[in-house]
């Protein structure tokens, strides 16, 4: 573990149970898969998404992210038909926490990406969706969820990094963009500058 890295502490039985938080909403996915073998699990990826783009409270998250989503229902979902795709956690407007994918195992989240010198960044990172849109604000309830789901990964896992999905894939993707705020998250965790990327002016 890296000297400035979140000691993490064994996690205790009603917190995580095989890699899935007690406070979330499960939700199965079937798009993951296992890490490789000597996967160190020690960067939390942040993304944003709604669907459709800026409309927030529906099903089609969930749908989407277990393969059930209507592609027909609205013509912005003809641009991801056919994707698989997960996330471990969504945090929802109002707060709510859903757990997709267990945090042991490999979500598909990052797609092609590269940070603090590796590749593929899946397979190593836990990839948390907050229900947003790209250069949007988000909500108190979204930060408070967060803070309190970062401190509890870092319990569970030797967590080094948080970056964006533009931080790990930049030039490809732009979530969770311009409008979510690295320096009130940074405050509230009260983690080192050395965990967050650099550019998140």
């Amino acid at each position: 573990m890296k000297a400035d890295a979140v000691p993490a502490s064994p996690s205790t039985p009603s917190l995580w149970q095989a890699g899935w938080h007690s406070a979330a909403r499960h939700v199965d996915s079937p798009n993951f898969g296992p890490r490789p073998f000597e996967a160190n699990i020690d960067l939390i990826v942040l993304h944003s998404i709604s669907l459709p783009p800026g409309q927030y409270g529906g099903p089609e998250i969930e749908a989407f992210f277990t393969n059930t989503l209507n592609w027909d229902a609205h013509p912005y979902f003809q641009q991801i038909r056919g994707m698989a795709v997960s996330a471990h956690f969504v945090i929802r407007r109002t707060g709510e926490l859903l757990q997709f994918v267990s945090s042991d195992d490999r979500a598909w989240h990052a797609g092609t990406s590269h940070y603090r010198g590796r590749d593929n960044c899946n397979d190593d990172s836990i990839g948390i969706e907050l229900e947003g849109l790209e250069g949007d604000t988000f909500t108190q309830d979204q930060y408070t969820q967060l803070q309190k789901l970062c401190e509890d990964i870092a319990i569970a896992y030797p967590i080094a990094h948080i970056a964006g999905h533009e931080h790990i894939a930049p030039g490809r993707k732009q979530d969770p963009g311009s409008g979510f705020d690295w320096g009130f998250l940074q405050h509230k965790l009260g983690w080192s500058k050395h965990f967050f990327p650099t550019n998140t002016g």
